[in-house]
Parts: C-alpha cells; structure tokens; sequence
C-alpha cells in the first residue's frame, strides 16, 4: 500500500489503484499499484521527493496497457512515463526492484525454450488480455483487431497470424476459424486461445511445420463471437449450465439463424439456367428483421477479406457437418441437401475428422457415436435443416466453403478436460489450416500485366463459381482430377484451360490467366442476375448507423457514453476522474 499521504488517499488516484486488481482481473498487480504509489505518495531523499524509472514505467506500460484497452479505460495521467518519472542518470530508483529479486526465483525465464499454456477457462477481460499480449510477443507474425462490438458493448477481438500481419499478400490463401457462436459452448472458444498462443510461441522456438504455415497463410482466429452469451453462461459454470442458457447473444437471438437466408433464394432460381449461384446478394428484406450487432460485424468481416475456407467450432456432438444447412424441400427436416462442391466439401471435413484423436473412430459407446457410420462426418441439412446459417452464408455469398466443427456433447466441459481436449484436437487445426493449399491458384491480368478485380473462375461440371480479389488473385479449392477452368471479365475475353491435379500433390497448382479486351456486349446474365451492383449493397437502408452501428440500444449508449467501471467512482464526493475515459 502506498505511504500515508492524505491528499493521494482521498482522491480518485488511490481508489483507482485499490480496485485494479479487481477491474483488470488480476493483470499487472501488484506492479502497477506499487508503481502508481511511487508517484502519488514518493520516497523522499533528504528534502526532496526521489523520483521512480522512467524505463519501469515504459515497461509496466507496454505490458499493461491492453489491460486497460480491454475494459475501454484510459491510461492514469499518474503513469505518464514522460512526465512524473526520471532516467537513470537522474538517479531514479526502481519501485520494483523487491519485487523482481522475490520472483525471479519463482518465475522461469522468458527465454527459456518451451510452449506454456495455461488449461484454464478465461474470462472476456483475459481473454482480451491474452490475445493482445500474444499479439505484442509476436509482433512480427501477429497483430489484433476488432470487428466491432457485441450487444453490451465487449470487443469482438480477432488475431491474425501471417508473415506481414495487416496485409493481403498476392496469392497467399486466408483462412479464419471462429468459436464460441453459441455462447454456452465454450470449449471451441479456448481451444483457439490455446492455439494462438501456441502458434506464436512455437513459431518462436523455431517449429518448421508452424513457420511454414503461417509464412505461407494468412490465419484469423475469432475466439469468441458471442461474449455476452458467454458472460451469461460462465455465470453458471461447467456443472450448473444448462443446455440453452447462454446460447444466443444478450438480445436472446440465435446468432446462428440471424444471417441471410440466401440458400432458399437459391433454391427458388435454381430451375433458371443463367441464374448464378455465387455472391448472391443480400436481399433488400433481410434488412427489416432483426440483425443482431455481432451477425452484422461478422458479414461485414466475411466480405472484406477475401477468405477461402473456415470453420466454426461448436459443442453438444462430435462431427462435422458441411453445407447445406437448409433443406432443398422446407417440409424435410432430414434431408441431404448437396452444394456444388460436395466432393470439396467433404474433403474438408474429412481432413478435420480424420485427424481429430477420436471422431472418425468406430467405437460405439463413445460420444458422436450415431456418426460413426459416416466417420464422423455429415451433410447439415441430412442431420438436421435450419435457415439463416452463418455457413451457408458464406458459400453463397462469397468465395469462403466453411464446416462447423462440433467439438464434443458436453457443451461446457471442465477445466480438467481442456487440456485432453487439446490435444484431442491440436493436429485437426493444423491440419485443417494446412489443407487450404490444395486445388489451385492464380492470378487473371489484362494484357498490360495489371490483375482485374472480380473476374470469374468457372470450373466446369461445378456450378459455382469464384472471383478474383483486389489485385486480380484468386483460390480455388477442387480435389485431384482433371478439371476445366475458365476465366472471364466483362468487357475482357473468355480464356478456358484444362489442369490435372494429381493425388500426391502437396501445395496449390498455380494456374494464371491472361485476358484480352473486348467490345462491351450486353451479357444475358445481367438480366437474371445483375450480380455486381447488387451484391455491393450492404445495409442499404443505413440501419445500424442510425443506431450508432452496434444497435445496442438505450441501455447499451448509455453504457457507452460511461463504461460500466464508471459506478465504481460516481458514488464518492470527489471529482469524477474524466481522465479515464478515452476519446474525452
């Protein structure tokens, strides 16, 4: 505790520094309150206040300040490095320096070379927390971003792996797996904290399988895409919590039946034969439901990056199901309901099973055992038909094929099952991230060199198409065979090629196409599907920037005019501290 020094213990400085640890979930204590008391109350050296380390404190912030960042609280103007510390050449002390002689007996050193992962549940403030220090360890492989914001207001906090984070790179594949959709299963959520750190650390340490894939792709790990029905489900814990509870997001809605329905938009066109079955636009209509606020950061995520594959971790059985989910007869609740890419899909779903510890096993009595016949794996629509999935969502409206991933029957397992169940699941997520370098590859460019943006990759006997990215750039997943490719643009000639893929084949053919220009005709396709304009209209209505984008509603802008620590000062007759609240 801080010296006796009236002015600091009656203002909201010393409060501040007595409900950190609480606030920030246990991050940085007691570092920062030692710290903090250095300033608000210092040592004195004869007549004169003795001043702490400027490095200390730079080195307290870059390890705590994403604690601060994760509850939406400024940084103590207390804590300005610049302002109220000194250099050593000053001579400064270090506050901490008792500290560090007692745990460096305790602790190992940061160097020493091995992968240690907590088996713990974390809360969303550690989670936020582990994320963001991952991201900082491994700064030249990683980074973290938001999509947005949940009902309440937390953080949907992605992290990417790839050799130059923030960038597309010119034909590297992007993949992202995302957890803890329904947020009562939890498991999905930690096992992609689990991997992220473990693909930092091991990328660190000089693992070549890891170092290969990430130098090779761009992977975006979603951990938890429903925190506020996580909040509701840790409530209870792994023995109280039922089996619905927590499910959907803080407005009760099923995130996964929240997205567009575009599988029966296909379904009533599929007779026409130029009606296209790729990035079917989002229909005017689906705007006037109510979308929740993480269905909208999440579409807004899936058609701005140009992903090739994903998976969604779940829990309640053990199988991989793949599109479709909705049944192609809406009176059919069982139903096997074929993509085009049914053969593709299925190889993707195999990868996961069959290199999951137990999923595809034969074993009767286990969990997921009514799958054992199918090895694990199963049409969506087949097991059971639901509209507005998040999975069919990405097939029609982009490039993206997603599996959902059910992970086991018991939704919120124990903390002593998740280290099992990692290593249960550890080579399917890496195998299933290695598997997006298979099929083909390439860039389309016009005469000049330049590559052309939405230009179509059609392959023949597959009736869904993919396009190109900004830079021309384009992945298309298709299992060993010969295939017959065609490349076209408007107003550019129509380019085909025949492409063997043999079985033994361990990365991507790379096949690029070279188009001419040509006089602009009126395509018949434009009639039936005027794809372009149409795909591009999202949110057409501005919907959620009237209501401030996140729609959290009254109770929620109130939130965010003052985060929900703010109760914590507002009581007390001193000044409220305004000094920490960000963007004031």
């Amino acid at each position: 505790t801080c010296p006796t020094n009236l002015d600091a213990e009656s203002g909201p400085e010393y409060l501040l520094l007595t409900v950190l640890h609480g606030l920030l979930n246990g991050e940085c204590s007691p570092d920062i309150r030692l710290v903090g008391c250095s300033v608000l109350a210092p040592r004195c050296r004869g007549d004169r206040a003795a001043k702490p380390c400027r490095s200390t404190c730079e080195e307290l912030r870059r390890q705590c300040s994403h604690a601060f960042e994760a509850i939406e609280m400024a940084w103590p103007y207390f804590l300005d490095c610049d302002r109220f510390f000194a250099s050593t050449e000053e001579g400064c002390y270090d506050p901490l320096a008792g500290l560090k002689g007692e745990q460096s007996f305790a602790s190992l050193s940061p160097d020493e070379p091995s992968t240690i992962i907590q088996f713990t549940y974390t809360t969303n403030g550690q989670m936020y927390g582990l994320l963001k220090r991952t991201a900082a360890k491994c700064s030249h492989i990683a980074q973290v971003y938001s999509l947005g914001r949940s009902t309440e207001g937390r953080d949907l906090l992605a992290i990417e792996f790839s050799r130059n984070p923030g960038q597309h790179e010119l034909m590297e594949p992007e993949i992202k797996l995302v957890g803890n959709m329904h947020g009562n299963e939890v498991l999905g959520r930690q096992l992609l904290i689990y991997l992220a750190q473990y693909l930092c650390s091991e990328y660190t340490l000089g693992n070549e399988r890891v170092q290969a894939l990430v130098n090779s792709t761009r992977i975006h790990i979603l951990a938890s895409m429903n925190p506020d029905g996580y909040e509701l489900a840790a409530a209870e814990g792994p023995l109280m919590n039922g089996w619905t509870n927590g499910r959907g997001n803080a407005q009760n809605i099923d995130l996964n039946r929240n997205f567009p329905d575009l599988t029966s938009v296909l379904y009533r066109n599929r007779r026409s034969r130029h009606y296209r079955t790729d990035h079917i636009p989002i229909p005017d209509s689906f705007w006037f439901g109510k979308v929740a606020p993480e269905t909208y950061a999440m579409m807004k995520w899936i058609r701005s990056i140009p992903f090739v594959q994903s998976a969604s971790l779940h829990g309640g059985e053990l199988v991989i199901s793949y599109p479709f989910d909705f049944s192609r007869h809406p009176q059919e609740e069982r139903m096997f309901s074929a993509t085009p890419d049914e053969l593709a899909f299925k190889h993707l779903a195999r990868t996961y099973a069959d290199s999951h510890a137990t999923m595809s096993n034969n074993d009767t009595d286990r969990c997921g055992a009514s799958f054992y016949r199918n090895g694990g794996i199963i049409n969506g629509a087949l097991w059971y038909s639901f509209a507005g999935g998040m999975s069919d969502f990405n097939y029609l409206h982009t490039n993206c094929m997603e599996i959902t991933v059910e992970l086991g029957c018991d939704k919120y397992p124990t903390e002593a099952e998740l280290y099992p169940e990692w290593k249960r699941n550890k080579e399917a997520l890496l195998s299933f991230m290695e598997s997006v370098h298979r099929g083909i590859k390439g860039v389309v460019r016009d005469m000049d060199g330049y590559g052309i943006k939405g230009a179509t990759i059609a392959v023949r006997g597959i009736r869904k198409d993919v396009t190109t990215a900004e830079d021309g750039d384009y992945w298309r997943l298709l299992n060993p065979g010969t295939h017959i490719l065609t490349a076209t643009a408007k107003g550019y000639s129509r380019v085909s090629k025949r492409v063997r893929l043999p079985h033994n084949m361990l990365r991507a053919g790379v096949v690029n196409f070279v188009l001419k220009k040509v006089p602009l005709e009126p395509d018949i396709d434009d009639h039936f599907f005027p794809m372009a304009d149409s795909w591009e209209r999202f949110d057409p209505y501005n919907q959620f920037e009237r209501y401030g984008v996140v729609a959290r509603g009254e109770e929620g802008l109130e939130r965010q005019e003052k985060p929900w620590w703010w109760n914590y000062f507002s009581q007390f007759s001193f000044s409220p501290p305004t000094w920490l609240l960000r963007n004031v």
